[in-house]
């Protein structure tokens, strides 16, 4: 077991949410504060308000890892008087760290969106908005039969060859490998000056180009030559598609009253909006956190009965009903999923680390809507 500071936390988080997958110009990453202090009790939040910097306070928190950048746009002044600048006062006083994952966190595979997905039991599930897709490269390396299995083992370690629900992907052929040693040479087989052959195993596995550096990491520091022979070949193949919003199919038909309810039971609110026939029959369901109005077109255009999502505009309901798209508008803060969705994720991998940290989901409200 060994401590750990913000650094190594959010190495780990940002194999889960990377950067990249974030929208241009979407403001993410460390906002507040700094990263290279131990930390034992990290915090995970939806939004930083000051309740809930009161409350990573009480549990001497030194790192908070939000959704919602608390930064959303560029401080034209720093006044302490007002309430985010006495937020951002306690924040710095306290040393403790912001970190947001907003738009990177909606695309990840296991992120806000798919987690609003799994919340209702959808099956079948894709992404509504593709806005991502990673380049594919295939790796080629020679290695004596007697080192493949440590080598390959290494490898799908590293992440290459993972293949929709499959991981460790690889094949192999064999053959000959001759080499001539010379002078300065170490060889592993064989001698300086004389020609060798060696019963040779090819191996060939794809990865994402995301990873390269850590696939080929694995391959130097498990394979027995000094002189590696490899190959990388750049793949038109297309990776999955990542992006906005998923969509699936209901595990049994319902009503669009029946939906809504369901909806808002499933995700404790005190009430949510309906647009379209309490009647129709629903099946097929689109969801998308946070702000939906600019992809309700998508979501009719991909066959969607209802499309669930928040902060719908008082046209945009217009144009769903003109469409013919049921929508249930169950608000903003539906993306909470995401609290105990990362804290479990995070704590998971903080242990198989052996990190000494405490991970925990905030249970600060922060909805600023109540419903009459």
């Amino acid at each position: 077991m060994k401590t750990v500071n913000g650094h190594e936390i959010i190495q780990l988080f940002e194999q889960f949410s990377p950067k990249h997958l974030a929208e241009e110009g979407d403001p993410i990453g460390l906002q507040i504060g700094k990263l290279n202090e131990k930390v034992e009790n990290v915090m995970i939040t939806l939004d930083v308000l000051e309740n809930v910097v009161d409350e990573a306070i009480k549990n001497n928190v030194k790192l908070i890892i939000a959704h919602h950048p608390p930064l959303f746009r560029p401080l034209k002044a720093l006044h302490t008087d007002t309430y985010q600048g006495r937020m951002i006062e306690k924040l710095i006083k306290h040393d403790i760290a912001v970190y947001a994952a907003h738009t990177n966190l909606d695309v990840a595979q296991g992120g806000v969106n798919d987690l609003l997905s799994d919340r209702l039991n959808l099956k079948d599930t894709s992404v509504l908005v593709p806005t991502y897709r990673e380049e594919l490269r295939k790796l080629v390396v020679y290695v004596p039969k007697e080192d493949a299995g440590r080598l390959r083992e290494a490898l799908g370690n590293a992440g290459a060859g993972s293949i929709g629900d499959y991981s460790h992907c690889t094949f192999s052929t064999e053959g000959q490998g001759r080499f001539l040693p010379g002078e300065g040479a170490n060889p592993h087989i064989g001698r300086q000056g004389s020609m060798e052959e060696v019963e040779e195993e090819k191996i060939e596995t794809v990865y994402p180009l995301s990873i390269e550096k850590k696939v080929l990491k694995a391959m130097f520091s498990h394979h027995p030559y000094e002189e590696v022979a490899f190959d990388i070949y750049s793949l038109k193949n297309e990776s999955p598609a990542l992006g906005l919003g998923r969509i699936g199919k209901l595990q049994k038909d319902m009503s669009l009253k029946e939906f809504a309810l369901f909806v808002k039971e499933t995700f404790g609110m005190d009430g949510i909006r309906v647009i379209g026939d309490e009647e129709a029959r629903v099946s097929k369901v689109a969801i998308l956190g946070g702000d939906g109005n600019k992809f309700i077109g998508k979501a009719k255009r991909q066959g969607a009965d209802v499309f669930v999502s928040g902060d719908i505009y008082y046209h945009t309901a217009h144009d769903a009903m003109m469409m013919g798209l049921n929508v249930v508008d169950a608000g903003h803060h539906i993306e909470k999923v995401m609290k105990d969705g990362v804290a479990g994720y995070l704590a998971k991998k903080c242990s198989e680390k052996g990190y000494i940290v405490n991970i925990f989901a905030s249970k600060s409200d922060t909805n600023p809507f109540t419903y009459m």
